[in-house]
């Protein structure tokens, strides 16, 4: 494939510049650009002047590689101010769970751990519940377990009895070698409340509550009412992103909509704090890939030092 030819932006506003953007890319599945050296301008606004043209920086070129659907591959000096820029359009591969969640599919190859702001902000909500040393967890579809790692992270010196429950059994099996000293459990969420499970000072369930078929308000309840001890607090995961092409790509989809539609996960982040605050729960919600709702019951005071 010839080099693609060089796009030089210097004082143009971004409304002229990402159509342009997009049409090269669009026509090759690569673009490469010049703009002033985002380092050079740290300090200042989007859009401000520099000698070398107007100043962005480098998160203004991802959101736009995410927006235009490519990868923004390592950036070059170019000189006199200025730095070499390229995308490279996203490869039109299936999503790591359009084969089911089991050790069949590409899902196992996820780590959501890798994402800096979700494991900051899930080992936060963990100290937030802060539950006793030999306290009892609950982890609601739990699959192969890979977000259980932070459990270590926010309680180094703490031992606790960790249940994972899944649909798939092939992927407990990871779970189970990946974490010897937890248990894990065959269970449909849908089944709650099971007497056998007993009641547990934390509850995860992460990336479950929006799964097909799950009955949200009913899976919540249950847990609630039979799962929980008195001073049990539960951290619920609702995904606010998808992948493409190995990339986290910001914002929910709709089926047959080509943007991200908030409105759904708004909707169901709205419904769980609004009930559990009815049951008398602090509700804290965070997080950005992932949105973290997390529940702790109203007498119980925050813990300091929440941070990774």
């Amino acid at each position: 494939m010839s080099v693609p030819p060089e796009l030089t932006f210097t004082h143009e506003p971004l409304s002229l510049i990402l159509p342009a953007v997009r049409a090269a890319l669009a026509g090759r599945g690569e673009v490469v650009f010049t703009v002033p050296d985002p380092d050079l301008g740290a300090g200042l606004y989007a859009g401000e002047a520099t000698p070398s043209g107007l100043h962005r920086p480098w998160q203004v070129w991802a959101d736009l590689a995410d927006l235009l659907g490519a990868h923004l591959l390592t950036p070059e000096k170019a000189g006199e101010g200025r730095v070499r820029v390229r995308l490279r359009a996203y490869v039109n591969t299936p999503a790591p769970d359009a084969r089911g969640y089991g050790t069949g599919g590409d899902w196992a190859r996820v780590d959501k751990l890798e994402d800096p702001v979700f494991l900051f902000t899930l080992v936060e909500a963990l100290r937030r519940v802060n539950p006793p040393p030999g306290g009892r967890v609950l982890a609601v579809g739990v699959n192969a377990g890979q977000e259980l790692g932070a459990l270590e992270l926010a309680f180094p010196d703490r031992t606790l009895g960790v249940l994972g429950v899944d649909l798939d059994d092939s992927a407990l099996a990871l779970g189970r070698a990946r974490h010897p000293g937890a248990t894990f459990r065959v269970l449909d969420v849908n089944t709650l409340p099971n007497p056998s499970l007993g009641r547990f000072d934390l509850v995860l369930a992460l990336s479950v509550l929006q799964s097909p078929g799950v009955r949200q308000e009913d899976v919540l309840r249950a847990l609630r009412r039979e799962h929980l001890t008195p001073t049990g607090g539960l951290i619920l995961g609702f995904p606010n992103a998808r992948y493409q092409d190995g990339f986290l790509s910001h914002g929910a989809r709709t089926r047959n909509f080509a943007r991200p539609d908030l409105s759904l996960l708004l909707a169901d982040v709205a419904a769980a704090r609004r009930g559990l605050q009815k049951h008398g729960f602090k509700v804290f919600v965070t997080g950005k890939y992932e949105v973290l709702v997390t529940a702790i019951p109203a007498g119980v005071p925050t813990p300091r030092g929440l941070e990774l």
